[in-house]
């Protein structure tokens, strides 16, 4: 039986490679989007790869998860150090929960310093670009062996 994720990406995640000497590359979200439906397809996982510039939008694909999803991967973006409605959703959730971050926020302000995400996650991958979210869909994959 096929198992599902849902990869959530949070506020501005739509602006990937617009910049490409920004801190996200120069893959656009499209890019992005469609180098992880590939990946998925080899894991055999059915992918269902989303973006929302609004956490109440995230929070109802998250609540929607509970019922249609046997894993999340997310990258709340921006919300990740904001959000306790969505930290609340993620912590309902059931199956394995990979947070994303396309940058190591570990080297950037220090206020991305703190995840509230990352008290529902089963793990973590930050810092390694398009690879990482790559990385995040064979991590769910094993988990869900």
């Amino acid at each position: 039986m096929t198992k599902t994720v849902f990869f959530l990406n949070g506020p501005n995640a739509n602006l990937y490679g617009l910049d490409d000497k920004g801190t996200y590359g120069s893959d656009s979200f499209e890019s992005i989007q469609q180098q992880c439906l590939e990946h998925a397809k080899s894991l055999g996982l059915t992918l269902d790869f989303r973006q929302s510039n609004h956490e109440g939008v995230l929070v109802d694909w998250i609540q929607e998860a509970r019922l249609s999803a046997d894993a999340i991967v997310i990258n709340a973006a921006g919300l990740t150090y904001s959000s306790v409605p969505i930290l609340d959703a993620l912590l309902a959730f059931n199956g394995p929960i990979i947070e994303a971050h396309m940058s190591n926020i570990w080297q950037r302000e220090p206020f991305r310093h703190h995840s509230y995400i990352s008290k529902a996650a089963t793990g973590v991958i930050a810092g390694l670009g398009v690879t990482g979210y790559r990385l995040a869909l064979s991590a769910v994959s094993e988990l869900l062996k």
